[in-house]
């Protein structure tokens, strides 16, 4: 019987933090089985015809890109995230269904690349897990950048127009704006309207493992299923889909299932970023989270306007916001804007796994002119003092509903 089974179909960088782990570092006995596995039992996987049995196993299959179901589109040409870089040749034109990272990521891409770029959108925001201020913020760099925008789009179809005079087929993206009919032409139709868990086809059935076709396994704080001796990690189960996330999960699941270890996903603090220029990042929880939860909380603001290193580089427009208990110093999420937000949100991302205060990150010395570096330059009755300097503005305090 093997004492740690990890079942592996497209996680790839759990599977590689796993092995990293379990083959350098814990020196355990594993054999890998290349092949398609599933589950025949509540301790049994069949792999090629061989039936394996386990005392712990993990499902770490990831996730794929999700394709609504818009009359037409199967009909024609499109491009997900997965099959976007097959492209040997720059499109003219280019439509993108959605608005969230990884499209707009992709939109202002192409944009610089010299494609006209539209990006079609259900809602009236894009990126609309962050700060409206972020959105609109990136919005107007994809502007400038070349792109549009057809925001409110309903009843959407695609049809094909046959082909350009390059002989490469044209697609037609029709819609509602608002009650008035419009549409849109292009050579390359990119999907990115999120992504869905891989977990239909792996005999969670039979295993006594419960999952939901939309939203993947869910799991408890160790990471078990419903049965137990089977563990789920990354996008198959997590609500954060990023690769940093698959990878510290793989980490803690060899801990928790092999070691009787007890790390749980609830101690983690989770940062992101879209990586468009500027960038957008953040960690912890948005103010449309707590005010849901009803937690009471102080917004600080410090613009990038005023920095001398983002003047000089032409960055200048973005700010960092970081949310606070109120009436303490205690971090509660943040937000940052900036071409390199992705690096900056990690010390506060640190600062709150730590427990470390706003307090202490103001009395800490950035050397100047780095982006890190805060200037003294908000307004006197508006500023507050951190650590003996006025860093950080205060914009405004929530009222508990």
């Amino acid at each position: 019987m093997l004492s740690f089974f990890f079942f592996f179909f497209k996680q790839k960088t759990a599977y590689e933090m796993l092995r990293s782990l379990v083959g350098s570092e814990m020196c355990i006995r594993d054999s890998v089985y290349q092949g398609r596995g599933e589950f025949t039992s509540r301790n049994t996987i069949q792999v090629n015809g061989q039936t394996l049995k386990f005392k712990k196993a993990v499902v770490a299959t990831g996730g794929s890109p999700r394709v609504p179901p818009i009359p037409g589109l199967s009909e024609v040409p499109y491009l997900t995230n997965k099959t976007l870089y097959n492209l040997t040749e720059l499109p003219p034109r280019m439509v993108v269904l959605g608005g969230g990272p990884i499209g707009l990521e992709m939109a202002q891409a192409f944009a610089n690349f010299g494609s006209h770029v539209t990006v079609v959108v259900r809602g009236d925001q894009i990126l609309t897990k962050e700060d409206p201020a972020a959105s609109k913020i990136v919005q107007q760099s994809l502007l400038d950048d070349g792109c549009t925008f057809v925001f409110g789009a309903k009843n959407m179809s695609v049809e094909s127009a046959g082909v350009n005079g390059q002989g490469v087929a044209v697609t037609t993206v029709l819609y509602d704006q608002a009650g008035v009919p419009g549409s849109v032409q292009c050579e390359a139709l990119l999907v990115a309207t999120g992504r869905t868990p891989n977990v239909q086809g792996l005999g969670l059935e039979l295993a006594g493992v419960e999952f939901d076709p939309s939203v993947g396994i869910p799991v408890n704080d160790l990471m078990q299923s419903s049965n137990p001796d089977i563990y789920a990690i990354g996008d198959c189960s997590s609500k954060h889909q990023f690769t940093h996330m698959a990878g510290t999960q793989a980490q803690m699941v060899v801990e928790n299932a092999n070691f009787k270890g007890d790390r749980r996903v609830s101690e983690l603090v989770v940062p992101r970023c879209t990586y468009t220029i500027p960038e957008v990042a953040g960690t912890g929880s948005s103010e449309a989270e707590l005010v849901e939860q009803g937690v009471e909380y102080d917004t600080f603001t410090a613009s990038l306007e005023h920095n001398d290193r983002a003047i000089l580089e032409g960055g200048d427009v973005g700010f960092c916001k970081i949310l606070v208990k109120k009436g303490t110093s205690q971090i509660l999420g943040a937000t940052i804007v900036a071409e390199t937000a992705g690096d900056f949100i990690s010390e506060i991302t640190l600062s709150m796994q730590a427990g470390v205060g706003l307090d202490t990150i103001g009395r800490v010395i950035h050397p100047y002119p780095c982006l890190l570096y805060t200037s003294d330059a908000a307004d006197e009755e508006d500023s507050v003092d951190l650590g003996g300097r006025r860093i950080i503005k205060k914009k405004k305090k929530n009222i508990k509903r």
